[in-house]
């Protein structure tokens, strides 16, 4: 396998779910749980509603140098990406991506004061595809050696 498809299995993987962990790393403070959006036509970058009074949105002025953590929902895909974080209040990013989800955290709708949508342009990205077959899942029950095949075929480190 190839990174431009291990690259694409990570789109699919975000796109059934789309939760990470992003953080600062030089805010010293732990990352936290964001729903990802993106759009096709914006490549590599991820966007999150946030609130203005976040430390995302109040730390990046001086440190826009983020990293995102993601683990695929069945937890056979896993990523490690740094990149650039920014503000862009996109009103028509706003409108796309708005949701009944989004709305019940900000009381004032996509018009709330507090309301801010941040941009995360990638960089690098470090990814790995685990292999859960039944054969696996058994022997990690029940001991035994367990074969991933060739590791290079299932990770990937790339320039996003």
């Amino acid at each position: 396998m190839n990174s431009k498809e291990i690259v694409e299995k990570f789109w699919k993987a975000l796109d059934k779910s789309p939760f990470v962990m992003i953080g600062i790393p030089a805010q010293n403070a732990h990352s936290e749980p964001m729903t990802a959006q993106f759009d096709d036509d914006i490549p590599n970058s991820l966007f999150f509603f946030a609130g203005k009074d976040n430390r995302l949105a109040t730390g990046l002025v001086s440190h826009p140098e983020a990293m995102v953590e993601f683990s695929g929902k069945g937890h056979d895909f896993f990523a490690s990406v740094s990149g650039t974080l920014s503000v862009s209040d996109d009103r028509d990013l706003i409108d796309k991506f708005w949701s009944n989800a989004i709305e019940a955290w900000f009381d004032g709708g996509k018009d709330d004061p507090n309301l801010t949508l941040l941009r995360f342009d990638m960089k690098n990205a470090e990814m790995w595809e685990a292999d859960l077959s039944a054969a696996n899942k058994l022997k990690m029950l029940f001991g035994g050696d367990i074969n991933y095949g060739d590791p290079k075929e299932k990770h990937v480190e790339t320039t996003m």
